[in-house]
């Protein structure tokens, strides 16, 4: 018996592993795999031909709306007023693609002339709308 149970003296517990399952086991895989690495790297040896590709990536506008102190607009350094602002809004979100806006508020200007620029890009239908401050306290 293989493995016995402590009650006759003549018998040993066996501890031994057979390992001619395991051997069997392995071999049959190393054919498998040796069978089959041919295979999968097989291919069909073609002259492709070359061509140049070249992402067309293009950047949106960006413009600059800066609010002074006093709640004067600059449309990228230039003085606008309410009609114009909204003029320029209106044709540059017409554009393909749509610009992108960056509000830039004076640290002491009212917080409502900051709002009523805000929404008048809304308005517009514009979609990017970003503010720009300065690091630091």
């Amino acid at each position: 018996m293989a493995f016995g149970n402590g009650l006759e003296d003549g018998d040993e517990v066996m501890s031994e592993i057979n390992m001619t399952p395991l051997v069997d086991v392995m071999l049959v895989l190393l054919i498998i795999f040796i069978i089959t690495v041919p295979v999968l790297t097989h291919s069909v040896k073609l002259d492709l031909p070359r061509a140049q590709n070249q992402p067309n990536v293009v950047k949106p506008e960006t413009i600059t709306l800066s609010v002074t102190v006093d709640g004067t607009v600059h449309w990228n350094d230039t003085v606008v007023d309410a009609a114009t602002l909204d003029q320029r809004l209106r044709a540059a979100a017409s554009q393909q693609p749509q610009p992108e806006i960056h509000i830039r508020g004076d640290r002491k200007v009212n917080y409502e002339h900051v709002v009523k620029t805000m929404a008048a890009v809304q308005r517009a239908g514009i979609l990017k709308l970003g503010f720009v401050t300065e690091p630091g306290g």
